[in-house]
């Protein structure tokens, strides 16, 4: 758990006024249908084109989407006052990097829709996402509901599939994976084209209900990153919820951790996580 000290946020006042562009009107009356979370960690630049394309979206433009920026104790960049004065932006500045988990639930308590979009600053959405996405809820009936998540298909920048869900960690299944590359190591290796009720989502783009997420206490927050998306969609199925795969709405991820070069103390990070995941929901004889 992070230092109880360290959770105390950077609210820096915002100099800035906040003006609507030209043509561009926000209704406040109407109330939050989705907040948008953000965890930024050195990508404003990510972020902020994210932040402008979820922007141009009806839902945002009617006052029933909001953004919540959380910055994990990045470096001062220009686009903090360019995002602060946008007025469906909040945005939240840490003196310390606490985390994905806490950085996530600290944007949940800061939102206020029914529904909460996880989303990685190298996410690129079609065009009008969110308003799909609330099109989607309403035509399935989704809202209050046992449906506890939903992702979305993952494309890569050439449009090719990128793995986002997985059947859950067990001890022999992890050793058998280490065989296969590094892109579907933790990933289901087909039937990534149908609707489908799946173990686990990737939290890069999770959507979820927040009455669910408050049931479960949102984010465990003993992962500082990686395999906490795995730890809720277990306890959520856990509690009864479905968790579930709806690839006909699609985003494209810029940087996943397999095309990377991943550092060693990324890896270290990693496999406690899955360690931390092992001790948690691995029976005894596996762990």
């Amino acid at each position: 758990m992070p230092d109880p000290e360290s959770s105390l946020l950077l609210l820096q006042p915002t100099l800035e006024a906040k003006q609507l562009p030209a043509g561009f009107s926000i209704k406040q009356s109407n109330p939050i249908k989705l907040s948008v979370v953000i965890v930024n960690y050195r990508q404003w630049k990510y972020t902020e084109q994210l932040v402008r394309k979820l922007g141009q979206c009806e839902l945002v433009r009617n006052g029933q989407a909001e953004i919540i920026v959380i910055d994990n104790n990045s470096s001062y960049h220009p686009a903090i006052r360019r995002l602060r004065s946008k007025p469906y932006v909040s945005l939240r500045r840490w003196t310390k990097n606490r985390g994905f988990s806490c950085a996530v639930n600290e944007g949940c308590k800061l939102s206020s829709g029914d529904w909460v979009l996880i989303l990685n600053p190298d996410i690129t959405p079609e065009n009008n996402f969110l308003d799909n996405i609330d099109s989607y809820l309403n035509a399935n009936n989704l809202h209050q509901s046992k449906v506890g998540v939903i992702g979305f298909g993952l494309r890569n920048p050439d449009g090719s599939v990128q793995g986002s869900t997985g059947p859950f960690p067990t001890f022999m299944g992890t050793l058998a994976r280490k065989f296969l590359p590094r892109a579907w190591r933790k990933y289901s290796l087909h039937k990534n084209d149908e609707a489908q009720k799946v173990d686990w989502i990737t939290g890069c783009c999770m959507l979820a209900q927040r009455s669910c997420l408050e049931k479960l206490k949102k984010f465990d927050t003993d992962y500082f990153l990686y395999y906490e998306d795995v730890d809720l969609c277990k306890r959520i199925a856990k509690a009864g919820y479905d968790v579930c795969y709806e690839p006909s709405l699609a985003v494209v991820h810029h940087a996943p951790i397999h095309v990377r070069r991943v550092p060693p103390r990324l890896r270290v990070i990693t496999r406690q996580a899955l360690m931390t995941y092992a001790r948690k929901h691995w029976s005894k004889n596996e762990s």
